[in-house]
């Protein structure tokens, strides 16, 4: 039921569209309903009296019963397409909004794969679901509600003694309906999977073929291929046993009424009339019934996709927001503190991925962060922004704890360099204002000429009015790299984030960077996480973590004399003995 009252929410802004639907759908089941009593009328009052001006009357009420019908049908069909269709739209478009909206921690529960099918698949099978239900979906139970009254109606014995067979063929579409819903639930996890390996082997086609790992990737393919397929099967011959199980019904009952109705009719007790408009009306039952079973699959696609958009629409972000959230007012560099922190990765049973964290970074320093892969430096940096909570301990920015501040105000001062580099499709000058959508070309051409990437910019067939394809794939790692500085910088920040970010481009040219971004940048705070040495010989503070822990901090030389992990790690790169 909260599945059903969500969709519905989505399709109360078109209320009045749908009831208009709807009424012109119970007009099309009045005519439809029409048609057999006016059969009856023909023949009791028209034929068999051998009365001209009856049937003549009446075959013009018929067909002007038809010809209605045919209107009402066009105007149902438009309307109810209107509303499934803004339904669809909206629906992706609050899928889209939550995502945008989720936390790290949030994003870590879905796979792309798993999102890409909600957003596309699931919106789609509930459109058809609200669409369905307002076209045909509706005129079915309607129908054969209003042809079990009008056969009572028109001839109670009858209607008795067919009843019972009625009521097993609508038990059993509860049955069927009831027992699908799971099953499509299940066929779209498989899609999930699906859809999961071919998204991974998309963005990984290089390295599948750098690694000829094609034979292997097409197996897992054709693996979850054919899950999908197995439970696709299973679920269309589950479907496929209901139809000539409620045709078999529906002939029994025909043959049942026209048995009895014959007897009647030779006692006197019915009229011939009587006994066709109840054939019709048992003719009528049988065709939305068979339509039904075609439909349940509808219905529970979309129920189960419901249950599946719910589970991400139902999702509340880890981070919440105070009620009167406090505003970063300086606009200058900030300072950044961190106390007692600790942190922890949901699902990682317990482990801290940092414990017992404390340092101060001031205003306008530069704080470089070195460890072995799997220290935690990458984790550390996504605090500040505060991409996660942390598990214990507060972190500070501008001496204000960041969950007290307005995550807008909080995330417009800090810029990052992630280390992975991520390009949108368009031009390079778009890709570098992207942080700053108003920033004039002066800008744009001032921060790539920071960045160090103002010249192979220009060796581009456009410059800066080259279009970066797909994931960037006509750049190098170390020109996309300087293009997701250079959009840093445009930003202006109070603090500056690089996470191993200059890790494609030369010791010659990381140094013609870092020069830059001390005349750019003035007095922005930065944090540097760095795999190299070279990176972080120039910092004002350097951390060293090791293990998730802070085992030493201070500037290179008095590191040198008293930590013994920088130290070793000075060694391996810059050889041993060499401490000047």
């Amino acid at each position: 039921m909260k599945d059903l009252r969500r969709l519905l929410g989505f399709v109360r802004p078109y209320r009045a569209q749908a009831a208009f639907s709807l009424a012109m759908l119970l007009a099309m089941v009045a005519l439809d309903l029409s048609v057999p009593r006016l059969v009856e009328h023909l023949i009791d009052n028209g034929i068999r009296p051998r009365d001209l001006g009856v049937v003549l009357v009446t075959s013009g009420v018929m067909l002007a019963a038809s010809l209605l019908s045919m209107v009402v049908t066009v105007l149902n069909s438009n309307s109810s397409i209107r509303v499934g269709e803004s339904v669809a739209r909206d629906l992706r478009e609050a899928i889209f909004a939550k995502i945008q909206g989720f936390s790290h921690a949030n994003m870590d529960r879905f796979t792309t794969g798993r999102l890409m099918v909600r957003l596309t698949s699931d919106a789609s099978a509930m459109q058809r679901l609200v669409q369905v239900s307002l076209r045909i979906g509706t005129r079915a139970p309607l129908t054969m509600i209003g042809c079990v009254v009008l056969m009572f109606v028109t001839c109670p014995p009858l209607a008795f003694a067919v009843l019972p067979i009625l009521l097993v063929a609508g038990a059993l579409i509860v049955f069927f309906s009831f027992r699908m819903e799971p099953l499509f639930r299940g066929v779209q996890a498989k899609l999930d999977s699906l859809n999961t390996v071919l998204q991974e082997n998309i963005a990984g086609a290089r390295l599948v073929k750098a690694f000829v790992r094609a034979g292997r990737e097409a197996e897992r393919f054709e693996a979850a291929n054919a899950d999908l397929t197995g439970d696709t099967v299973k679920v269309m011959e589950f479907m496929s046993s209901m139809s000539p199980a409620l045709t078999f019904l529906i002939n029994i009952g025909i043959a049942l009424a026209l048995w009895l109705g014959g007897v009647r009719a030779i006692s006197g007790q019915a009229t011939v009339g009587q006994i066709v408009a109840m054939g019709n009306y048992l003719m009528a039952i049988m065709s939305p019934l068979i339509m039904m079973t075609q439909l349940a699959n509808t219905w529970a696609n979309g129920l189960a996709s419901a249950k599946r958009v719910e589970e991400v629409l139902g999702l509340e972000s880890e981070l919440v927001e105070r009620r009167a959230p406090r505003r970063l007012e300086d606009r200058g560099p900030l300072p950044v503190s961190f106390s007692g922190v600790g942190f922890r990765y949901e699902g990682s049973r317990g482990l801290e991925a940092l414990a017992g964290i404390d340092f101060r970074a001031e205003a306008g320093s530069t704080v470089a962060i070195l460890g072995a892969t799997g220290s935690g430096k990458s984790t550390l940096v996504s605090l500040i922004p505060r991409f996660y909570d942390v598990s214990s301990g507060s972190v500070l920015v501008g001496d204000i704890d960041v969950r007290d501040l307005a995550r807008d105000s909080l995330l417009e001062r800090i810029a990052i360099v992630p280390q992975e580099t991520i390009l949108f499709t368009g031009t390079v000058r778009d890709n570098i204002r992207y942080g700053r959508p108003e920033a004039r070309d002066e800008e744009v051409v001032a921060a790539a000429q920071a960045a160090q990437a103002h010249e192979f910019i220009l060796g581009l067939p456009l410059g800066y009015d080259t279009m970066v394809e797909e994931r960037g794939v006509n750049l190098s790692g170390g020109q996309k790299q300087r293009l997701s500085i250079a959009r840093a910088i445009v930003c202006r920040p109070s603090i500056l984030i690089l996470d191993d970010s200059t890790s494609a481009v030369d010791v010659e040219t990381e140094a013609r960077i870092h020069d830059a971004l001390d005349r750019e940048l003035g007095e922005c705070t930065r944090f540097l996480v760095a795999q190299r040495i070279s990176t972080v010989l120039g910092a004002d503070k350097i951390l060293v973590l090791d293990a998730g822990r802070l085992v030493a901090e201070g500037r290179h030389a008095e590191l040198l004399r008293s930590s013994p992990v920088y130290r070793e790690i000075f060694d391996s790169q810059l050889g041993g003995g060499i401490h000047e």
